[in-house]
């Protein structure tokens, strides 16, 4: 499982709720209408409508209109389904959509679309335009989608549309890749999080992930708090975020605080007062409003000097501020760090390839041979490690930003004395690894 994203789901979203915020914590949450009506998941509909209000309803309402935020709904396969949410009316009404695709961009602009048509009252243009996306087979990454006047989607010319934008309607949406480095300002997740925390704690904030900690993010703002959620998490790729992962925690949720395995949780300010009464042990924070970190631990320290200077140096440069260049660098720190994994692959004929921890460690730097030994037990290195071993293993050659980075950085091609055969030997890039498998 080396992704938490679902390959190829049946459709682009599967619910919408508009929900009703409830006056008290000792209530629930109404919900005045859903799509498809007869959607059926019972326990869904029950704990969808309670992640749509997220904060203390008898505290905060009004500096929430209008916000996108985003939830995360984990299935008994791991995989993540989000929960697209758009408050309006006073922070009293939720507009959600639940999708397992996590096309932030594309649902946030929907769900504005779909609020313009409740505010004018145009019901049948809502549900048309929702009936026609449910129905559409779920696009191709970078394949124009439009709803047409009538509402009905057809495939337009993505060159037409891109060469005279105007006649794009306001519901015209290039399918994303999102197999693609997130970008600035492309990536509003991305963007909110570069600009809401300084360097200093986003390297902090890094180097905790990589160390698997309890951490929590807390802001007044929940679409700036989803952002910096979503937008942290991005930067471990390829590796994933292996354990609880709930960017924004309902009220009656606090107590997964005081769960005693790692993980990533943001909470609403309004609640974390709360939390801290919990008394918290060996818990990261991280306070958005004011950009301050506490952590008991000092993992920045633990990671290679070299490393993280070259990281940091790379974040505070201008031109890193605009396109792919905050994920490239966090990319490249990622490919210093674990690209030797290439070193440690192991081939013997008849035999599936195999991963050699020792030969993973052996023959490094002190500090990188440190961390290594740490690594090691990481389960988001773990996951990583057996997801490439089973494209390997069934023939699937790989290549991706990840391994272009290993190999323009010159990040492997270590040489070690445990048996069998070194595939980096093969070839720069793991591409070509399956052949030999």
């Amino acid at each position: 499982m080396d992704s938490r994203t679902r390959e190829n789901p049946e459709r682009t979203f599967d619910l919408v709720l508009n929900v009703k915020c409830h006056s008290s914590e000792g209530e629930d949450p109404v919900v005045l209408w859903k799509f498809p009506e007869d959607f059926g998941d019972q326990e869904v509909l029950k704990s969808v409508p309670k992640f749509c209000f997220p904060f203390d309803v008898e505290r905060v309402s009004q500096n929430q209109v209008g916000q996108h935020f985003a939830f995360v709904l984990t299935d008994i396969e791991s995989k993540q389904r989000f929960g697209f949410c758009r408050l309006t009316s006073g922070g009293r009404i939720c507009l959600c959509i639940l999708s397992y695709l996590p096309w932030f961009e594309v649902y946030y602009k929907l769900l504005n679309t779909l609020a313009d048509y409740l505010a004018k009252e145009q019901e049948n243009d809502l549900n048309a335009t929702l009936t026609a996306l449910y129905n559409h087979p779920v696009p191709k990454a970078n394949s124009p989608v439009n709803l047409s006047v009538n509402q009905e989607i057809f495939i337009a010319s993505e060159q037409v549309l891109r060469d005279q934008p105007s006649l794009a309607p306001h519901s015209y949406f290039i399918a994303p890749d999102v197999t693609g480095l997130p970008t600035i300002p492309e990536s509003r997740n991305l963007t909110e999080y570069f600009v809401a925390v300084d360097v200093s704690n986003m390297l902090q904030l890094y180097a905790s992930m990589l160390h698997e900690r309890r951490i929590l993010i807390t802001s007044s703002k929940l679409s700036t708090l989803t952002a910096c959620l979503h937008g942290s998490a991005a930067l471990l790729y390829p590796m994933f975020w292996q354990h609880i992962y709930i960017p924004v925690l309902p009220p009656h949720l606090l107590d997964y605080c005081c769960a005693p395995m790692p993980y990533l949780i943001g909470v609403h300010s309004s609640l974390i007062e709360r939390v801290r009464n919990r008394s918290l042990e060996d818990v990261v924070m991280l306070n958005v409003d004011t950009n301050t970190l506490e952590s008991p631990f000092h993992d920045l320290d633990n990671l290679p000097s070299d490393v993280v200077s070259a990281l940091k140096t790379k974040l505070k440069k201008q031109s890193t501020a605009t396109g792919d260049g905050v994920a490239r660098a966090f990319l490249r720190a990622q490919a210093a760090l674990f690209g030797c994994y290439r070193d440690a692959l192991r081939y013997k004929p008849g035999e599936p390839v195999t991963f050699c921890e020792e030969s993973f460690v052996r023959h490094r730097s002190s500090p990188m041979k440190q961390f290594l030994e740490t690594a090691v037990n990481l389960q988001l290195f773990k996951q990583f490690i057996d997801g490439r071993l089973a494209k390997l293993n069934a023939g699937k050659g790989f290549s991706d930003a990840f391994e272009e980075e290993i190999t323009s950085g010159g990040f492997s091609g270590g040489k070690d004395d445990v048996p069998g055969e070194d595939l980096s030997s093969r070839g720069s890039s793991p591409l070509c690894l399956a052949a030999a498998a």
